[in-house]
């Protein structure tokens, strides 16, 4: 590592990496030089000209967005005449500026007006009029103003850099410059909305969020985003019990400030019309509502006539439910209903990847190696559609660190655009000399390498002589958790074999059961019809499985209670509740309940998540994680079992819903901000 570079900082000595701007070595000291146009990670503008500083020995200010330090260098931030240049900077920016911030949706926690307050440019010597452009709106998502626009260039380079997507652009020229949509009057993109939360001020606006409240007005609750696997952090704002907003804008969690649509809009779920409030019980052969104490009183005798009369159980799990009722129901299954008839969907062949890696250490790779490592290797996946979050650290990692990504899919991804080796299919192995030559690999895999083809791609990856890591892609919030907590036959919790026979999931689907118990999944969505005897569903739709069931209990959200989710590389992360639904209970809650009417409470344990979080921790390999990490709202990655899983290998039951950015399984139907935008119309 290079000598730190020594330079002075409104008197106080700092030390700096060379190369280091010295806004950044400002910062790193705990000094703030104000910027708009500068953002860290982007290419440098200097466009605003708010981080003027004075620097020893040079004639007039320099700014300190693209000044590096220098050895010696003496810096000062906060001089009278950097004080007035910068109020005259902002009095430029007003000339134009409406001043509209009482009904701005960015008062509050505007930069500009921040800048402001703090400079005192109060009053203005200009006396022309104003030029004024209406309101546009680029999509259901997005909003513009251009009179507030201060042409810092943030959504530009984020939407380029950042996405990868270049749907804004800037037209015309002086005074009359505008931020303008890359399809005519309309964007076309990822409606991420980053552009919106980068904005420093008010003139992108977000359709979900505008004129509905202050950011004072709201409480601010980071959870883990409910859609995909990767495990974004979301920060709901919420208000009277309702979710406003989602951004991420303190940069918690392992996503930075990155979210998806998903992310960022897809929570509008949690109120459709069609959210169930109240238990239904089927009388006369139609569902009625009914009171919880009926619906769990039903469930729980024909329960205990089934075990009574030596019958037969299934039950389906969630690749959305949180790791404690995960094990919960597991644990129910198999020690209360006797049964090893359990099972989910699953979406990628982790069981198998951690088999063929029996007996090497450090081989599973986490979101932040995507930014980190010098080399990546992509098999069959779209990560830009299908892991947004994955794809933009590789983005990231390209621009910061020049590192090689290398595409082996089926069709043209994002990534082609910046790879430094591409190949239609799956021969990966016309790659080897050039993988042979990276320092260090990450390869990523969807559901096309399973079985026995995943272990020819882990024989090639440990032949290659250089450090290599894997991500197993998987579908949904907690698909990782669901494999780790044993909703399978042949494992229970921590890939251990249970040495009993039970049904996969469609072989459940196709048996005569006595009793079926499917928990936040929706199996007969395909039109698959019902043979089970007697039907429990537990959702927060009336599903095409719940239309079929004898009763349905209405159940919590992931914004509407706490629990672990472990993300698509195993790492494990807090799911904070955000807002309460009226009727709808949390699965783990009413297994609890239904424990309890069966009289089978006390050997279960009690039902809440802390609880059976500890006995996870106890008793699943790896997930003997630090706590105070997790309650902190980081993320821990668990250490499976380092071992052989000597079960039979099963690919034929995983496949992928290869959901793209505006679709999201049986739960996407339901949000409003997904279905609405016109990239949903092709999404894969």
């Amino acid at each position: 590592m290079a000598d730190l570079v020594k330079l002075t900082i409104d008197g106080r000595e700092v030390q700096a990496a060379p190369g280091t701007l010295v806004i950044d070595a400002a910062k790193q000291a705990g000094i703030e030089i104000p910027a708009f146009c500068y953002y860290e990670g982007l290419t440098l503008q200097a466009a605003c000209r708010m981080c003027l500083v004075e620097i020893e020995k040079t004639p007039k200010l320099q700014a300190s967005c693209t000044i590096p330090v220098a050895e010696g260098m003496v810096v000062r931030t906060e001089t009278e005449q950097v004080a007035t240049a910068r109020k005259y900077t902002l009095e430029y920016l007003l000339t134009n500026h409406p001043l509209d911030c009482p009904v701005c949706d960015k008062g509050g926690e505007c930069e500009l007006q921040d800048m402001v307050f703090r400079y005192g440019a109060g009053e203005s010597r200009f006396t022309e009029t104003k030029i004024h452009t209406p309101e546009k709106q680029y999509s259901p998502v997005v909003y513009f103003d251009a009179p507030r626009c201060i042409l810092c260039f943030r959504c530009v380079r984020i939407c380029d850099e950042g996405m990868g997507v270049q749907a804004l652009g800037v037209i015309n020229r002086g005074a009359f410059s505008e931020i303008a949509p890359n399809v005519g009057d309309h964007l076309e993109c990822d409606e991420c909305g980053a552009c919106i939360d980068i904005c420093p001020v008010g003139a992108l606006t977000s359709g979900a969020y505008r004129y509905q409240t202050r950011p004072w007005e709201m409480t601010h609750v980071g959870t883990i985003c409910t859609h995909c696997a990767d495990g974004c952090k979301t920060t709901l704002g919420t208000r009277n019990d309702k979710i406003i907003r989602g951004n991420n804008r303190d940069h918690s969690g392992i996503n930075g400030e990155f979210l998806c649509i998903k992310g960022r809009y897809g929570f509008d779920f949690y109120d459709h019309p069609d959210r169930l409030q109240a238990p239904l019980i089927r009388v006369n052969g139609k569902l009625e509502e009914a009171s919880w104490a009926q619906a769990l009183e039903a469930v729980a005798q024909k329960f205990n006539r089934t075990l009574a009369d030596g019958g037969t159980f299934g039950v389906i799990g969630s690749n959305h439910t949180t790791n404690e009722e995960n094990f919960y129901l597991q644990k129910f299954a198999r020690e209360v209903l006797r049964t090893n008839n359990i099972d989910h969907h699953r979406t990628g062949d982790v069981v198998t990847l951690l088999d063929a890696l029996s007996g090497k250490e450090g081989k599973l790779a986490t979101v932040s190696d995507l930014y980190e490592r010098k080399a990546m290797l992509v098999v069959g996946a779209d990560l830009a559609l299908e892991h947004p979050l994955l794809s933009f650290q590789m983005r990231a990692n390209y621009r910061h660190h020049q590192a090689h990504i290398y595409v082996v899919t089926p069709v043209p991804v994002r990534e082609d655009n910046y790879a430094a080796g591409t190949v239609r299919g799956v021969d990966y192995e016309s790659l080897r000399e050039k993988l042979k030559a990276e320092p260090e690999l990450v390869i990523l895999f969807d559901d096309s390498i399973k079985g026995d083809g995943l272990r020819k791609l882990v024989d090639f990856g440990e032949s290659l002589g250089i450090p290599v890591k894997y991500v197993c892609l998987v579908d949904y919030s907690n698909s990782r958790g669901a494999v780790d907590m044993g909703l399978t036959p042949e494992l229970l919790p921590g890939y251990k074999p249970s040495g009993q026979p039970g049904m996969h999931l469609n072989e459940m689907l196709d048996a005569d059961l006595s009793a079926l118990w499917v928990v936040g999944s929706n199996p007969l969505k395909k039109g698959v019809p019902r043979k089970a005897g007697f039907l429990v569903v537990q959702d927060m739709f009336l599903t095409e499985t719940g239309k079929e069931a004898d009763v349905v209990l209405p159940a919590a959200c992931a914004y509407e209670k706490t629990g672990t989710m472990t993300n698509v590389t195993g790492e494990v992360q807090r799911l904070k509740r955000g807002v309460n639904t009226m009727g709808a209970k949390p699965d783990l809650e009413i297994m609890g309940f239904i424990a309890r009417e069966m009289g089978a409470a006390a050997a279960l344990g009690p039902w809440s998540p802390e609880v059976v979080f500890e006995e996870i921790r106890r008793n699943v390999r790896g997930y003997n994680i630090p706590l105070p990490v997790i309650a902190t709202g980081g993320a821990a990655q668990t250490m499976p079992l380092n071992g052989r899983i000597p079960v039979e290998s099963r690919p034929d039951l995983v496949h992928s819903d290869h959901n793209g950015l505006f679709a999201s399984g049986t739960l996407g139907r339901y949000s409003k901000v997904l279905n609405s935008v016109i990239e949903s119309r092709s999404s894969r």
